[in-house]
């Protein structure tokens, strides 16, 4: 009897396989930890990214002559639009096709531009050269700006790992993450 409990004693002291037990559990775990790093940290660059992106258009735009407003599609529109593109670009950030989208027709000096070529969603641009906001100073002086801001559809790639560890869950595949700016008029 002593011999078969001092080999039972022994088996459960042994932790060859604890290893593999310990691996198997936490394997998963990190990887979802990881990915969600990682994809966490490709939305913070890619929301920064676009703010750089508007923060340009935003200058453009209060250099832009203001006469031209009043047509249908501006020229001092299109030269805005075409700066978030072109920052888009150079930036290696999928455009989605801004670069030929259309502008909506202007509501209140207002220009959406929305597109969708090889995105998940719409990316949506809007810029209003028709801003005002008031001074703080005495007397208060009314200042008339432009504000752009962008609207981007974001994939995240960490549902499809969870989906894979986990069948059946459900994770948002697309988030918009919003930018804007602002400028004062210059011209």
């Amino acid at each position: 009897m002593t011999r078969l409990r001092k080999l039972a004693l022994g088996r459960i002291a042994d932790s060859r396989g604890s290893q593999i037990l310990e691996l198997a559990v936490c394997l998963p775990l990190l990887t979802m930890f990881m990915i969600g790093v990682i994809d966490f940290s490709g939305a913070l660059s890619l929301k920064h990214r676009l703010a750089l992106a508007v923060a340009q258009a935003a200058r453009l735009g209060s250099t832009q002559p203001y006469a031209d407003v009043t047509n249908a599609d501006p020229a001092s529109t299109e030269a805005i639009r075409a700066a978030v593109d072109s920052y888009l670009v150079s930036a290696k950030v999928n455009d989605c096709g801004l670069a030929t989208a259309a502008a909506s027709p202007p509501v209140a000096l207002v220009w959406t531009y929305t597109a969708n070529t090889n995105c998940p969603a719409n990316l949506t641009l809007t810029i209003d050269r028709g801003m005002t906001f008031q001074t703080t100073g005495t007397p208060a002086i009314t200042v008339q700006g432009v504000h752009v801001s962008i609207s981007y559809p974001y994939a995240w790639r960490y549902g499809r790992v969870v989906q894979l560890l986990m069948s059946g869950s459900v994770w948002p595949g697309v988030t918009n993450i919003n930018a804007d700016a602002v400028a004062q008029n210059l011209d």
